[in-house]
């Protein structure tokens, strides 16, 4: 079940970059993002509400839930400025960078997981290569400009920390599916003031309608995904696996997007490829 574990976690890191991917082209990020998001929260809200009726919780269990809602909301308004300040090749590798640096660092002291110096020794590997890879700290002066984007994705980077511990406990009380819902709902609540202020949500369906339902699928798959992952291996082995998007991003980047990419970032890429080897197979 582990290698499962491991190929699911790699597809839904591709996911992951192929939906941010359609972000960062859409006209408006956060009526965007609130489109795919709409999309599936209301075909899975029968099925959140069912499940909850049929199998009440405990008032904490319930708690934990409101928490993990509330950081996916903190998310959202992130994600959108973040987005909104840098370039995909920019501020991606920072924002899954700083869970893989914290996430099996938490695990291991939080939640009694272990992860074996070869293990160390690949995080270490993946964190070097998504900081070179970021572009920040090669350029000779750091403007404003630079330091704003790399803050902002600094901070999604936590808020993906918090809530994916939250989602490990969240797990032992309801399905993968239910918590992704609770997840979008949380989502959802903190955009709809703006997208309702903005007044674009019909000129970015206009737009952008097919790429929006094709977003509505990756976006919630690449994170159930990860959920049933996590049900079937412990977080500090499989979460910087899940960085592999991080080099998908990149290759996006460079075809897609037509970003300036250097010698240096597929070397980056290959020392993160070489890091997520070491944690499958050593950590």
């Amino acid at each position: 079940m582990f290698i499962v574990s491991i190929l699911l976690v790699v597809a839904s890191g591709l996911t992951h970059a192929v939906w941010s991917l359609f972000t960062k082209r859409s006209q408006n990020k956060s009526v965007f993002l609130w489109s795919i998001m709409m999309v599936t929260t209301i075909g899975l809200l029968p099925y959140l509400i069912r499940e909850l009726w049929l199998n009440p919780l405990s008032l904490q269990a319930y708690g934990f839930l409101l928490l993990s809602a509330c950081l996916q909301s903190v998310y959202s308004l992130l994600l959108a400025r973040t987005y909104n300040m840098g370039d995909l090749s920019q501020v991606y590798p920072i924002m899954r960078g700083t869970s893989t640096l914290f996430i099996p660092i938490g695990s291991v002291l939080f939640l009694r997981e272990s992860l074996s110096i070869y293990g160390w020794i690949g995080l270490l590997c993946m964190v070097f290569g998504f900081i070179w890879l970021s572009g920040i700290f090669t350029r000779k002066k750091a403007s404003a400009g630079t330091v704003k984007p790399f803050l902002m994705a600094l901070s999604v980077g936590l808020c993906t920390t918090c809530y994916v511990f939250v989602d490990r406990i969240n797990l032992q009380h309801v399905s993968a599916i239910s918590l992704l819902e609770v997840t979008n709902i949380g989502f959802m609540a903190a955009l709809t003031p703006i997208v309702l202020a903005s007044k674009q949500l019909r000129v970015e369906w206009k737009l952008n309608a097919k790429i929006i339902l094709l977003g509505a699928i990756l976006n919630p798959g690449s994170y159930l995904l990860f959920l049933i992952a996590m049900k079937y291996a412990p977080v500090a082995h499989i979460s910087p696996i899940r960085e592999i998007g991080t080099v998908f991003a990149t290759i996006l980047g460079i075809v897609v997007l037509k970003e300036k990419q250097g010698t240096l970032r597929i070397i980056c890429s290959v020392l993160i490829l070489i890091g997520i080897l070491i944690i499958s197979f050593f950590g």
